[in-house]
């Protein structure tokens, strides 16, 4: 008796929404999820003069997305479970377009700060494109799948500054906001015409999942995972909230080339990832993330020093803060893998909070730094606010390797 062929794999046919989407759609719509976090960087100074606040105030244009972010980490999931991936991913990008315009027009800082916050909506995209895959092909595929998902990703933070700096220095501010209402109408379209809905199992009630949370809260690894993640990400958040201030008012750089140095994390981040996936299985992901972290520290330990002997220029400041990215590089990849790993049946659940607790810690840090900076001294309060972050990432990850020891004596 012969066993039942498996199942056909789902044919994908661009721009034909009765199929699963193509890797083009969800490259595209993790793009634009990227490019509103960070393009408009090199305006910040700029729109500070602008809307005729303090510098403090419209930082705060981070750290509100940031945390209108990690709330949308922890439902937007289920919410696509109950309803749909299709309909979730078309009005999130529809309610971006409306706040989108809504920056365009504000007539002052308050206004203008919450159509910010609701931007964030488009986060649904990064997240939804990880669920769209996991429905779409078996899990030996999805690995390579997220893989070119993410190479379209990580090459955003590389180039968004540098498109923001252009722009402002052309156009103004505005001129960022109003690429980012074509990108989106772009992606709507893309979304309409190419998305077919990709998950076709039982609908599942939020509440069901909100009881899964207890199992992983009362889970020490858990905790030292996600921490270990939110810290090393918190030095890089820390960054995107001040490091415009540092580069227009302490280093005087004009926006254009303020975005290229903007840019510099990025290029460690892209190598820290190529380690992990080279040297991760072999080495461990305790030793993996403790190597990273440890990385950072040392880095950031001699930007502060530098800075606080009034010693580093933009060379300096931007070339050592590339050490940030190398560490997030190695850190978040086996992190995330730890978080998954404590509760394997809770996988989703462990995903939604760990990338809650990571950002939400991200908009506390990227808010501080902005207010640490206020208080003047140059760059060295956002140096040092780093280096701690690093420091917390280390600790972290070293009561995490306790654990396991312990747990492995029995």
């Amino acid at each position: 008796m012969t066993a039942a062929p498996p199942p056909e794999r789902p044919v994908v046919r661009f721009l034909d929404r009765t199929s699963p989407p193509h890797i083009a759609t969800l490259v595209a719509v993790t793009g634009i999820s990227a490019l509103t976090m960070n393009i408009f960087l090199p305006s910040l100074p700029g729109m500070t003069a602008w809307f005729g606040t303090d510098y403090r105030v419209m930082q705060l244009s981070v750290s509100l997305y940031l945390g209108f972010s990690a709330g949308l980490q922890v439902i937007i999931g289920p919410i696509s479970d109950r309803f749909g991936r299709r309909p979730v991913l078309l009005w999130s990008i529809a309610l971006f377009l409306l706040a989108t315009v809504g920056t365009l027009l504000a007539p002052n800082t308050g206004s203008f700060l919450l159509f910010r916050m609701l931007q964030a909506v488009v986060a649904a995209g990064m997240v939804l494109s990880r669920a769209v895959i996991r429905d779409m092909v078996p899990v030996e595929e999805a690995a390579s799948m997220l893989g070119y998902v993410t190479m379209g990703m990580s090459m955003v933070p590389m180039v968004g500054p540098m498109i923001g700096g252009i722009l402002d220095e052309a156009y103004g501010w505005q001129a960022n906001f109003a690429l980012l209402l074509i990108l989106g109408i772009a992606t709507f379209w893309l979304l309409w015409s190419d998305l077919g809905e990709t998950s076709t199992g039982p609908r599942i009630r939020f509440a069901e999942q909100i009881q899964q949370y207890p199992e992983l809260l009362t889970s020490p690894r858990f905790w030292g995972y996600s921490m270990a993640a939110a810290f090393a990400s918190g030095a890089f958040f820390a960054y995107l909230g001040g490091a415009p201030y540092v580069g227009s008012e302490v280093f005087h750089l004009p926006p254009g080339r303020l975005g290229l140095y903007l840019a510099a994390p990025a290029l460690g981040y892209a190598y820290g990832n190529y380690l992990s996936g080279r040297y991760a299985a072999r080495i461990g992901i305790d030793r993996m993330i403790l190597g990273g972290a440890v990385l950072t520290v040392a880095a950031m330990a001699l930007l502060t020093v530098l800075c606080l002997g009034s010693i580093a220029g933009p060379g300096i400041f931007f070339g050592l803060v590339i050490a940030v990215g190398l560490g997030n590089g190695m850190v978040l990849p086996s992190a995330n893998a730890g978080m998954l790993s404590v509760r394997p049946g809770l996988s989703g659940t462990a995903s939604g909070l760990g990338g809650a607790i990571m950002i939400g810690g991200g908009a506390g840090l990227s808010a501080l730094a902005g207010w640490a900076l206020g208080l003047g001294g140059g760059a060295a309060p956002l140096a040092a606010l780093m280096l701690a972050c690093a420091m917390a990432a280390v600790a972290s990850i070293l009561l995490v390797i306790r654990r396991n020891a312990r747990l492995l004596r029995g």
